[in-house]
């Protein structure tokens, strides 16, 4: 079930001059029967949507919520800056009005939901993650789709995530890539489960349409583990070239000097949106169902 619990719409800065949300984000609260658990859900529409009753959005679904459109609720006080940049660059004309939906992940949970191989690094016996395509596909998006006026189709739908957000993001896309035809991956954890992803990868020639892969050169801080952690997402770069996947579709960022970081992930989320977004034709599937937007729980 998804309540709204409240609605702000802000635009600019606070009174004080402290930064604040920019765009109309909608916050809900969702509980999930597939994680028993029950986590804040972020929905930010795009400038002019309340006088566009008839008009549905393609749309981008992104991990760790509470990190992207506000820096009261990101880690360390530092945000992805997802409302400020999706409303310069739609005021530019440089991608399609979109809703973004932060999906918040729900606290010490976070390592299990993100994971979906048991691990030694990190140490976890009892994985969640590989449930986490079913929460999306199964729970939130159909949820998110009656609240509000989605196009569906991959062309239309997004993934993304950072860190084991990001691990997630590409095992989901991966399973699932005729759903999100768009995504999003910033500083995988490709490590994990001694690095298993890759190997998965490896096998799948199958792959969403367009991929951002976005990394910096001081991820950890040591010399020889940030050498170790772009050769991964080099490693990646070259098994979905080897799939198919061109400039046109693939789109990979190695920032030098770039730490592990939500800024350094605001810093890059221009680029990525655009190469997402930017540039494409939006179309509906023609088995969309007609109507009204429902609503969501009482």
């Amino acid at each position: 079930m998804l309540r709204s619990i409240f609605r702000r719409l802000t635009f600019g800065r606070a009174e004080l001059g402290t930064p604040t949300i920019w765009g109309n984000l909608r916050i809900h609260r969702f509980h999930s029967r597939v994680f028993r658990h029950t986590r804040f859900v972020r929905v930010w529409l795009p400038p002019g949507f309340d006088e566009r009753a008839s008009q549905r959005y393609p749309v981008l679904y992104l991990n760790d919520g509470q990190n992207l459109f506000d820096p009261a609720t990101a880690f360390a006080g530092v945000h992805w800056q997802v409302g400020e940049t999706a409303t310069r660059l739609l005021a530019e004309n440089r991608i399609p009005p979109l809703v973004i939906v932060g999906i918040d992940n729900t606290g010490k949970n976070r390592v299990r939901e993100y994971i979906p191989y048991r691990s030694r690094d990190p140490k976890l016996p009892h994985p969640l993650g590989a449930h986490y395509p079913e929460f999306l596909q199964g729970e939130l998006m159909p949820l998110i789709e009656r609240q509000y006026p989605i196009l569906n189709g991959a062309d239309n739908t997004g993934l993304g995530g950072s860190s084991l957000g990001g691990l997630i993001t590409l095992y989901t896309a991966m399973l699932a890539p005729d759903v999100f035809g768009k995504v999003l991956i910033e500083s995988p954890s490709l490590f994990v489960a001694d690095r298993r992803i890759l190997e998965q990868s490896r096998v799948r020639d199958h792959w969403p349409s367009r991929i951002y892969l976005g990394i910096g050169t001081r991820e950890v801080g040591s010399p020889e583990k940030d050498a170790r952690t772009v050769a991964d997402v080099r490693e990646l770069a070259a098994i979905l070239t080897n799939a198919g996947l061109d400039e046109k579709r693939l789109r990979v960022r190695i920032e030098e000097g770039a730490p592990h970081s939500e800024s350094a992930w605001a810093a890059r989320f221009p680029e990525a949106l655009e190469f997402l977004y930017g540039g494409t034709a939006v179309r509906e599937s023609s088995n969309h169902s007609a109507g009204g937007v429902a609503t969501i729980g009482p």
